[in-house]
Order: structure tokens, then sequence, then C-alpha cells
């Protein structure tokens, strides 16, 4: 008797395919299953050798967001530009280990290839803002001018810094770099205001830097009391003071002579 084609052996033959099959799993051994795969996506690694992304997440995401879009810790990165990032990290600025109302200036955190690689990095996450300038030796006596009406009232005739409102201060310009002091002026850090292009050219700004550095130069006087180097009109104020307490100890002595 011929069997019909649709019918298979192990159909016949239930315990012949039993032992096979325990047979062949003898002899192969046990067969693993396929993982099921995971609902929850895997982080993508960084790379070993973008350096920029790795010190970011490491340093500055946990306060300006991975994207740079910022949390109740730290503002928004987005589109703040190059020269805000280079002066941030270069003047040691950032990062800090706890929220402030204003970061001082100490010594840079980061190399200088640091620096450099995680500005390349803030820079991704969106255009906008200035450029790291490059600056130029330029007119000492036109960066005067421009110091004295855009800088002086705050920083002080001297660069030597001065005492603002609700605990913030302009700080002394002494220490900052040509690279800096530009893109301070541009970028407008804090409560200084910016100056675009179209207020200070890149000549003025040129000229600025080099008379700010020339007063770094002249911060110690070659003789007398530099008297913290407060300008002018606050010299001039201690030192009518003082002629008025030594005039006023002078008349008290001579009224007592007089009175012996």
């Amino acid at each position: 008797m011929r069997l019909p084609r649709a019918v298979t052996l192990p159909a016949l033959y239930p315990r012949r395919a039993l032992v096979v099959g325990s047979v062949l799993a003898l002899a192969v051994g046990p067969v693993a299953l396929a993982p099921a795969p995971d609902p929850t996506p895997t982080p993508a690694t960084t790379p070993a050798g973008d350096r920029g992304t790795r010190l970011y997440l490491e340093q500055c995401a946990s306060c300006h967001g991975v994207r740079g879009q910022g949390s109740q810790q730290g503002p928004s990165l987005v589109g703040v530009g190059p020269a805000a990032v280079d002066f941030q990290l270069s003047t040691g600025r950032m990062p800090v280990s706890r929220e402030v109302s204003q970061a001082r200036r100490r010594e840079p955190v980061f190399s200088a290839d640091d620096i450099s690689a995680l500005v390349d990095h803030v820079a991704g996450f969106g255009d906008g803002g200035p450029e790291v300038p490059r600056v130029a030796p330029g007119d000492v006596a036109s960066g005067r001018a421009v110091f004295a009406a855009n800088c002086a009232p705050c920083h002080g005739a001297t660069g030597s810094g001065a005492v603002l409102t609700n605990g913030w201060s302009a700080p002394p310009l002494y220490d900052a770099s040509a690279t800096q002091i530009a893109e301070a002026v541009r970028v407008g850090p804090g409560l200084m205001p910016a100056f675009p292009g179209q207020v200070l050219t890149d000549q003025q700004v040129d000229d600025l830097t080099s008379y700010v550095r020339r007063l770094r130069t002249e911060r110690l006087d070659p003789g007398g009391n530099p008297l913290g180097r407060l300008g002018p009109l606050a010299e001039g104020l201690l030192a009518w003071v003082a002629v008025l307490v030594l005039l006023v100890a002078g008349v008290r002595w001579l009224g007592r002579r007089a009175a012996e």
C-alpha cells in the first residue's frame, strides 16, 4: 500500500521520530535560543577620538544639557558662538563645582587642546555668536579714547576693576590676554554689554586691546604710592581729604598753643 504524500514519517511513527530527535540532540548538543530584542534603545557610545564630546559629557552636560539646551543649573549654549565658550574656559570661569552668581577668573581647568576641542563641540549645537577674534597690534592713543568712553566707567580708569550693584563686580583687566579682551568686547560676559562690529570696528578693538595690554605694564609706579590705582578722580578726592585732615590738626594745635 502506497502512503499519501501529505503524510510524513513522524506522523506515522511518532516513537521513531522521538528517538531520532533525541539522538540528534545528544550528538549536536544543546541549542541556544536567540535572545529577544531589548525594547530599550542602547545609548550611542562616545568615540574614543572625539575628545570634545567626551569632555563635554563629563564636565558640562550635567548643567548645560547633553545638547546644550540648558537646565535650571546652567544656561543654554545653543548659538552662543565659539568666542563665548573660549572666553569662559580660557579664563577658568568654567566649569564650576557649584552654582554661583558671578564666576571669578582663575587658572583654566583644561589645556589649550581640550579647550579647542570643547569649543568645536559646542559650536555644533547651533550657528550664531561671534567667532574667536584674531587680534592685531593697534594704536594705543586711539585705544585710550575707546577705553575711556566704553570701559573706564566700570573697570576703572586704570583697569583695576570696581564693585558694581547686586554683588557683581567689574574684574581687573591686567591678567587678560589680547584674545580674551577682544572676546569680552564681542560677547559681553556677565553684566558687560556686547559691542558688535557696527558699534566697535575690528580696528577699534585692536586699538583697545593694545591700550589695555599697556595698562598691565604700567601697574607698578616707578615712585611713590600708587594708591591702588583708583583713578585721578578718586585719588584727587583722597588727597583733598588728607589735606583737610592736616589743616584741622594744625588749627587745633595752634589753638592749644594760644590757650597756653
